[in-house]
């Protein structure tokens, strides 16, 4: 690890020092791939000055404390001691994550796919509920939310929706929805007042650019029809609606939205460009997986990851076993309890793995 840190310190400086070249200066494209890399490089070079400058207080205190014969200052040196030298094993792992290699999806936006599960009409209501959610979160964080296409049912809700979110910080925020949600309650549709479970499979997807997943037009094969609504009713007098089949993996897209055919082909060319790049990742995922000879779970969207409890208010994310008793708040999109406990245990996770590596 200190190799890496010593490498990224030096290249850091190097960099620095071609950034104050006059001829670097006056090539504008030069200077700016340097710019760039100066600020991949700069939170792991800050981080790692900031280890040892703990390590060089926590040998003082040591050194201060082997000579310190007055019994309270030892004691003061000796709690002094052990703070920093925790300190010292915080920023340790600290760097270590920091040491990770990049999720290449970091960056991107993300396409979400809301499907009804088990239950029929509530499983659709629920399914809204869910799309309201992540509404609510999107605007908390100040990103954007654009629908791409959906199925609506006719009692409410949606047997599926699927729409983009954009901004800053948008695939970390969202990359742990993905898996069956289980809401229990008593149904709107029910009479006798008995709690219902049913669920609603939730999909984030990175959104893709043409320039991470290149389709080709001879690999599409593009249907228009007519528009429908809830109950097959006409929506739309002309064949506005497209769906898009990807012959190479026989993915069908399926967009009505909009009015002109032109905008609902881009949008089914989205979702199938995000589907294709997700594919590619899951695919990557599995061998490098089967290379380490590791088992890290199956990963599959059909494990139950999230309880919403009507009856008892609470929400429980079963994979770090947390509960929440606000149900109302988390449906608002008050998430980033939620999201801030699965981050850290995959932090967890993935340190982990390096001290076993």
């Amino acid at each position: 690890m200190f190799e890496k840190l010593d490498s990224a310190k030096q290249r850091f400086e190097q960099v620095e020092r071609r950034m104050a070249d006059p001829e670097v200066v006056s090539d504008r494209k030069a200077y700016e791939e340097l710019a760039r890399e100066r600020a991949s490089l700069e939170e792991v070079v800050l981080a790692y000055g900031r280890y040892l400058d703990l390590e060089r207080q926590h040998t003082e205190a040591r050194e201060m404390l082997s000579s310190e014969a007055d019994s309270e200052m030892q004691e003061f040196l000796r709690a002094e001691a052990e703070t920093l030298q925790a300190a010292v094993a915080e920023q340790a792992d600290r760097l270590k994550l920091l040491l990770l290699p990049r999720d290449s999806r970091a960056d991107k936006n993300v396409i979400v796919e809301i499907r009804a599960g088990t239950g029929g009409d509530e499983a659709a209501i629920f399914a809204g509920d869910l799309y309201r959610m992540y509404q609510r979160y999107a605007e908390k964080h100040g990103w954007k939310v654009e629908p791409l296409s959906a199925s609506p049912s006719e009692i409410g809700g949606f047997k599926e929706v699927i729409f983009s979110v954009r901004g800053n910080e948008v695939w970390p925020g969202m990359r742990f929805e993905s898996g069956v949600h289980r809401v229990q309650r008593v149904p709107v549709t029910e009479s006798q007042g008995r709690i219902h479970t049913s669920t609603a499979t939730v999909a984030i997807l990175p959104e893709a650019e043409e320039v991470d997943v290149q389709i080709d037009p001879a690999d599409l094969k593009i249907d228009v029809f007519r528009s429908t609504g809830p109950g097959g009713q006409s929506v739309n007098t002309t064949d506005s609606a497209v769906r898009v089949t990807h012959k190479p993996t026989g993915m069908v897209i399926s967009c009505q939205d909009e009015k002109s055919q032109l905008q609902n082909k881009e949008k089914a060319i989205r979702i199938l460009r995000a589907r294709l790049l997700e594919a590619a990742i899951e695919q990557q995922q599995r061998e490098e997986a089967e290379q380490r000879r590791r088992q890290v779970g199956t990963g599959e969207r059909s494990e139950k990851i999230r309880t919403y409890n009507f009856p008892q208010g609470r929400v429980t994310d079963h994979r770090v076993g947390l509960t929440l008793h606000r149900l109302e708040s988390v449906l608002e999109g008050d998430l980033d309890e939620v999201v801030e406990a699965l981050t850290e245990d995959d932090h967890a996770r993935a340190l982990k793995e390096v001290d076993q590596a």
